[in-house]
């Protein structure tokens, strides 16, 4: 099975994009709803919740584990990586990197996310690293050195669960949020939130078609994809009967009632189950 870890509902947008491309594979959610949002909580204790969260998945059956969460996976993924090097987990930064890496024309990149994610750094160091594997100096785009600009964006998780998605407040403090990045003429802009997706045509329509989008849980997806391409003796453990299995640490039938809205989908009643984590 596939474990997939996020503090709440977001990393659900992930699992969308994973079952569109991927759906015969067994797929097990757990969401922190009860702890949620990670994104203005301590390096200390978003790392001390991940790590709960994802050991729980893998004592359920978990083969290979995806934090969805942004903010999960910058601040706890290398250490956890470090700390167990013999499970597979696997987080949303480096996907999204690399695809906003392909996609960029003049090496000029936008980040937006919540607080954490924008406060690690994280983004703009992997930027950085994996920037001389995408220069070729042959290309009429190439790009040695990157321009990075950053922009957190704490109103917007609440906003969007809220359903304020087309109110006119969200699409004031959005463009509020796009000033700097406009200002800074990005041409590639990173998601670095699942809930973002929800407002992926507003972030488009403001920021022009000049500008080129990255969803980093539809990115996520694609690239575990490629890996399990690259990697058949994970993939031949994994199973594909095409379950879905959801956890929550709060209400299932709050889960069940805002989790359908981030799926796309209904989830059923029996589908949900109550986790306690520690």
């Amino acid at each position: 099975m596939i474990g997939i870890f996020d503090s709440g509902f977001g990393g659900l947008t992930m699992v969308r994009e994973w079952l569109k491309i991927s759906p015969e594979y067994d797929v097990l959610f757990l969401g922190d709803s009860a702890r949620t949002p990670y994104g203005n909580r301590s390096i200390t204790t978003i790392t001390e919740f991940t790590e709960q969260g994802v050991l729980s998945l893998f004592a359920q059956g978990a083969k290979v584990v995806l934090i969805a969460c942004n903010t999960a996976s910058s601040d706890a993924l290398r250490y956890l990586q470090s700390k167990y090097p013999e499970k597979k987990i696997l987080g949303v930064l480096v996907p999204a990197v690399e695809e906003a890496l392909e996609k960029t024309r003049f090496g000029r990149i936008g980040i937006i996310g919540t607080r954490g994610t924008i406060a690690s750094n994280n983004y703009t160091q992997e930027i950085q690293k994996r920037i001389s594997k995408f220069y070729n100096p042959s290309e009429k785009r190439a790009v040695k050195e990157p321009v990075i600009t950053s922009v957190s964006a704490p109103l917007l998780v609440p906003l969007i669960e809220e359903g304020w998605i087309k109110k006119p407040e969200t699409r004031m403090i959005l463009k509020k949020y796009l000033f700097p990045l406009k200002h800074a003429h990005i041409d590639t802009l990173i998601l670095a939130c699942t809930h973002y997706p929800f407002l992926e045509q507003e972030f488009q329509k403001k920021m022009g078609k000049q500008c080129t989008i990255i969803n980093s849980g539809a990115a996520q997806a694609r690239k575990f994809r490629d890996y399990l391409q690259q990697h058949p003796e994970i993939e031949k453990n994994l199973s594909k009967k095409g379950l879905r299995q959801f956890y929550t640490t709060d209400s299932p039938d709050r889960f069940r009632e805002l989790g359908s809205v981030f799926l796309g989908k209904k989830i059923g009643k029996h589908s949900i189950e109550k986790l306690e984590i520690e």
